[in-house]
């Protein structure tokens, strides 16, 4: 049977339970058109980012 041979650290333990506790990405809403967008990425639905034109979008 096995048997570890070091204790596992709390770290580790921690570590190893934080991946059921994901929940996945936060949405957040774009500032100019307040659409949901991903965060850090160009809005889908107007092209912005940061107060910037990235992408033209057409309706």
């Amino acid at each position: 049977m096995a048997v570890p041979k070091r204790k596992k650290s709390k770290m580790k333990k921690r570590q190893h339970k934080a991946a059921n506790r994901y929940e996945g990405v936060a949405v957040t809403y774009c500032p100019n058109c307040h659409a949901p967008a991903a965060p850090h990425r160009v809005c889908p639905a107007c092209g912005m980012l940061r107060d910037k034109q990235i992408l033209t979008v057409e309706a």
